[in-house]
């Protein structure tokens, strides 16, 4: 009679497997009555997701068309872009990038997900802050991962410090960092990253760091976490500062003890991106002068939104230092920012994203307004919103 082997527990010793509960991303569903709405004749204004009504760069379309006229194209891992992205790492942070810790993927989404299947095992506790970007948690909770969430208010500017990650006991086994964040768009000084960086060393912390909103800084350069961290692993992606989320583009930088890790995934679970995206991506590194000029309108449409936001009675934001968010506290307005963003929506077209979708203690009274829509639309959001909010204030008087 067979038996079982060694160190492995029979059926009736496993522990049950369940299924993860993972939260709805509101923001989703809200965006999906919007779209419902302007098929029916609503004129909507789109501000509750992070996407650039700007297109991809113009040569970066130019080059997708004559490959579509010359190229079959199949599954490919684009050597020339992988050397272009270690390349920007060098010219940008002054960080040296092997080629071969670059992984591409479809967008930053599968590289969030191979950058924890690879380096963490199921039951790692992992640490965030609270205000966050909700497939943080969620991703986390989906792999069998603990999420650690650090409340992290304006005394902190909505972001993880040195002192409460040394706080942690036990220590976790990684932290997320996000600078710029979502949904604040804090960015950390060079010495509060640092700071970061001795502690998660000196403790044995892994650090993941999205860096997608890299390039959308109002307050200047932004350090990537590779500058003080090698150990660390990055994410970025084509979706923001290139404008081109549709494409589905998006990398992952892995240090070299992760690469055999990294590499049997990729090779199992996500194969590659695009061939057609990673073509013009190649092209998109080259087109700053017009990239930056996204920049500017983002710059510009950012300091209209504080300019006009007293108008709608909000006076307490997270200091937007980049991305392309103003995260506002409407506590004086609603304690259910859900069912708020929806009768906005509903009475003036206007989309937004619930501060539940970022922080699920807190977020009720918070929403978040993406200002990367294009000026002519934010101004036409403004004129909608402003006599709203003031109904909304007196019934909430």
């Amino acid at each position: 009679m067979a038996t079982m082997p060694t160190g492995f527990a029979t059926p009736d010793e496993a522990p049950p497997m369940t299924v993860p509960r993972i939260d709805p991303f509101h923001a989703v569903g809200l965006s999906t009555l919007a779209h419902q709405m302007a098929a029916e004749g609503r004129d909507i204004v789109h501000m509750e997701f992070g996407q650039p009504s700007t297109g991809a760069p113009k040569a970066a379309i130019a080059e997708a068309h004559r490959i579509l006229d010359s190229d079959g194209m199949g599954y490919w891992e684009s050597t020339p872009l992988k050397a272009r992205i270690a390349r920007h790492y060098l010219e940008t942070y002054g960080a040296t990038v092997l080629p071969e810790q670059i992984w591409l993927t479809c967008g930053a989404s599968p590289a969030f997900v191979l950058a924890l299947n690879s380096a963490f095992t199921p039951g790692a506790r992992i640490a965030l802050a609270r205000p966050g970007y909700v497939a943080y948690r969620n991703t986390l909770r989906a792999l069998y991962m603990e999420p650690v969430e650090i409340p992290c208010g304006p005394a902190e500017r909505f972001q993880l410090s040195a002192a409460a990650i040394a706080a942690l006991d036990p220590p976790p086994d990684g932290i997320i960092l996000a600078s710029p964040a979502n949904p604040t768009g804090t960015i950390l000084s060079d010495a509060q990253m640092q700071a970061i960086v001795i502690v998660c060393r000196d403790r044995g912390i892994r650090i993941v760091s999205d860096e997608i909103y890299h390039g959308l800084s109002y307050v200047g350069p932004v350090r990537s976490i590779l500058q003080d961290e090698p150990e660390a692993l990055v994410v970025n992606s084509f979706s923001k500062y290139f404008s081109m989320a549709g494409w589905r583009l998006g990398w992952l930088v892995a240090p070299p003890s992760l690469i055999e890790a990294v590499r049997t995934r990729v090779g199992n679970m996500f194969l590659t991106p695009p061939s057609l995206s990673q073509h013009a991506g190649l092209i998109a590194f080259d087109c700053r002068e017009e990239l930056e000029g996204h920049v500017r309108m983002y710059r510009h449409n950012r300091d209209l939104l504080l300019e006009r936001l007293p108008e709608l009675g909000i006076e307490r934001i997270a200091p937007p230092d980049g991305a392309f968010y103003i995260y506002a506290d409407i506590g004086h307005l609603t304690n259910d920012s859900l069912a708020f963003c929806a009768r906005l929506l509903a009475d003036t077209g206007v989309a937004t994203a619930p501060g539940l979708d970022f922080d699920p203690v807190e977020g009720n009274r918070f929403m978040r307004f993406s200002f990367a829509v294009s000026t002519d639309r934010l101004e036409e959001a403004l004129r909608r919103m402003v006599p709203w909010f003031a109904r909304a204030g007196k019934a909430a008087d």
